[in-house]
């Protein structure tokens, strides 16, 4: 029996069966889960209603992210997935789904960072090469200058961003679906949305340890 998506196997609200008047139909069918996981870049071609094509990612490493607060995205290392609401079997076998919520790495979003604004994007840990670099004088002209001092007194970035920086890995969700689009893309998380959901994964990680 083929995967159909039809609901006139269900019960009617007064719990009766449903009666069996015609067979399945085409434009019913479904297909199997894609189960995207992390690693080298596969990626199926499936050829749909209308002749149309999606693109179901099998494996996937990266993804475009966007940086909301500093409008800018960059594509990035995808390390690992940390949370998800529907199901702890997708966290434990790193299936990329739509809303999960992984790790990346911070390394792009810090580059732009030191070079955009002129200072280290976090004065935790010890200081990267860039930031090296920025701490050597350079001859820029003064209007450069200005421009720079001007950015230096907006350059604020969160304290819990501040923190993933320094581990170099930022927390972030999938907003594309990568079994019908073929990519893992999203955006970082920050504010209220990145102190839920970091209560959510450590209220998860006191679980198991009860458990064990």
């Amino acid at each position: 029996m083929g995967i159909s998506r039809t609901s006139r196997h269900k019960r009617s609200a007064s719990g009766a069966q449903r009666a069996h008047y015609r067979k399945k139909r085409k434009f019913e069918l479904g297909r199997q889960p894609a189960s995207t996981k992390l690693g080298a870049k596969r990626i199926h071609t499936v050829r749909v209603r209308g002749g149309n094509l999606k693109y179901r990612a099998l494996r996937l490493d990266s993804g475009n992210f966007a940086w909301g607060s500093e409008q800018v995205t960059k594509k990035t290392r995808i390390i690992g997935v940390v949370y998800n609401a529907s199901n702890n079997e997708l966290v434990r076998t790193n299936t990329l789904v739509k809303s999960a919520i992984i790790q990346i790495d911070a390394t792009p979003f810090r580059q732009w960072y030191e070079a955009h604004y002129a200072q280290p994007v976090t004065k935790k840990g010890k200081p990267t090469a860039a930031a090296a670099e920025t701490a050597e004088p350079k001859k820029i002209s003064n209007h450069h200058q200005r421009v720079l001092d001007e950015r230096k007194k907006e350059g604020k970035v969160d304290t819990l961003l501040e923190s993933q920086f320094a581990a170099g890995r930022l927390y972030a969700a999938v907003s594309s679906r990568p079994g019908q689009s073929g990519r893992a893309d999203g955006y970082i998380l920050e504010g209220r949305e990145l102190e839920f959901y970091i209560r959510k994964i450590r209220t998860g990680k006191q679980k198991h340890a009860h458990a064990a």
